[in-house]
């Protein structure tokens, strides 16, 4: 019988709030707190417009040995640690795949999505490929991955070897756990001992951002503005004093 790990979960609300900095926003605020990048790289988004942010399910995928693995797409299936992640998913869960960049094999396809899915997952990010992607993009998940193939998961040349660990996406650590913000710009992770620092961090930035915003849409000196400038402060400081509270 096979056994996972569940994950420690963080509070939503700081899920929630990391959601509404946006990646960018987390990807240069942990730069300035000392993750000089914690970007995954490879995976897009392929459902545009969609936010999400929330704990990582980590699954890893290794190459296949055929004498090691089943082939069979069907063959045993509770063998199949792709499925045994989706066995953890609750409300708001992100899964994150280290597939090894591998342009051939799908890790999941509609049908376990759409389990994932009923489950209350957020979205799936994948160093590698889905299929079923016209079918995937309408399920309302967000979806961040390197591309599609028809193959199943381990047609080819990897096969999952674990549920909940350490894994290396796209070279870039995520623990489980780890709170992962996605969205048009692609996937951060961020450490959940950093989050609450980084969240407000990033509430401060947007609300001089929002200021300067404004007055370059004005037609204001960018060198004033962006970013704020000593000689402005002065006047966000009464700017934000007439705003009141965000």
């Amino acid at each position: 019988m096979v056994e996972t790990h569940d994950i420690v979960r963080p509070p939503a609300d700081l899920s929630a709030a990391l959601a509404a900095i946006g990646s960018a926003t987390a990807s240069g605020e942990l730069s300035r707190m000392g993750i000089r990048s914690a970007f995954i790289s490879g995976p897009v988004s392929v459902t545009p417009g969609v936010r999400m942010a929330g704990p990582a399910l980590t699954l890893q995928f290794l190459p296949k040995r055929e004498d090691l693995y089943p082939v069979e797409e069907y063959e045993e299936p509770e063998k199949q640690l792709h499925r045994h992640v989706m066995y953890h998913a609750r409300p708001g869960d992100m899964i994150v795949v280290d597939a090894r960049g591998d342009m051939e094999s799908g890790v999941f396809g509609e049908m376990m999505l759409t389990y994932f899915k009923g489950r209350g997952g957020a979205g799936v990010v994948v160093d590698g490929c889905l299929r079923d992607t016209g079918e995937a993009k309408q399920l309302g998940l967000g979806l961040w991955i390197r591309g599609a193939t028809p193959n199943f998961h381990t047609q080819t040349g990897i096969v999952p070897a674990a549920v909940n660990v350490p894994i290396a996406c796209g070279g870039t650590l995520v623990e489980p756990g780890d709170i992962v913000v996605a969205d048009d710009d692609g996937a951060v992770v961020v450490p959940v001992k950093l989050a609450p620092a980084l969240v407000a961090h990033a509430r401060e930035h947007a609300e001089w951002e929002e200021f300067s915003r404004i007055r370059l849409a004005e037609g204001g000196d960018m060198r004033l503005y962006y970013p704020l400038s000593d000689e402005a402060r002065p006047e966000y400081e009464r700017w934000r004093a007439r705003r009141g509270p965000a």
